[in-house]
Parts: C-alpha cells; structure tokens; sequence
C-alpha cells in the first residue's frame, strides 16, 4: 500500500486533495477519508465508505480535470472533531467537510459536503 502524507491539521486535507486529483490518484484521495465516511455526491445521492468513494473517483479524474487551491474559512475544532469549509464558487451555498482527529494525531474526513462544479481545464 502507497504510504502517503498526512494531514496534520484539519485545512491540510483540503491540499492534499487538490494535490492528489491534479495528480489522477482516486486511491490518495480515497485516503483522506475514514473507512465508513459519506461523501454526498453525486448530486442528490451519497457515496459510502473509502472503497467506493475511491471509484467514483476513479470515474471523475478519468477527465483529468483541474482544481485549484482554495483558501480555506476559518476551521471549528470540539475535541476530536473538526469543521472545515471553503468559500463556494458562486458565493451562495454550502461546502463543508467534519474531519476527526486519528489515533496517531493526523485528520481524515468523515462527512463531505461539496461543492460540486465543473473543474477548469
């Protein structure tokens, strides 16, 4: 298995994953994710658990579409668990992340709320 970076602080996933998409890795950015995670997309519908959420991003960055780094809103942190968000495109709307903090100290996301618009390129 590909021993990849972890995110040390909630906002770094948010990196990580533009830096693993631009890269065509669906297996990294499935890695940002706990086992059972939610993810809800596509529109209208939820991706359940790393494995599949690993597919549909296979079936995405099939494109090769583009993503480009987003300064991340201010992040809420309670304990173990995180918020994270970013400003949507179009200024309406919502996209945030929940992240918990793992055993070894590193983040990864639990609940994924996107915001999903067509990527440049």
């Amino acid at each position: 298995m590909t021993e990849y970076e972890k995110a040390l602080r909630p906002e770094d996933i948010t990196r990580l994953f533009v830096e693993r998409s631009n890269a065509g890795d669906a297996a990294g950015v499935a890695a940002l994710y706990e086992e059972d995670a939610v993810l809800a997309y596509p529109p209208g519908r939820r991706t359940v658990g790393r494995e599949a959420i690993r597919a549909l991003w296979e079936k995405v960055l099939a494109n090769a579409p583009t993503f480009r780094p987003e300064t991340p809103l201010p992040t809420l942190i309670s304990g173990d668990l995180a918020l994270t968000s970013t400003p949507p495109s179009d200024g309406a709307g919502a996209r945030a992340q929940v992240a918990r903090r793992q055993p070894d100290g590193s983040w990864l996301r639990v609940l994924d709320q996107p915001e999903f618009v067509t990527p440049t390129d």
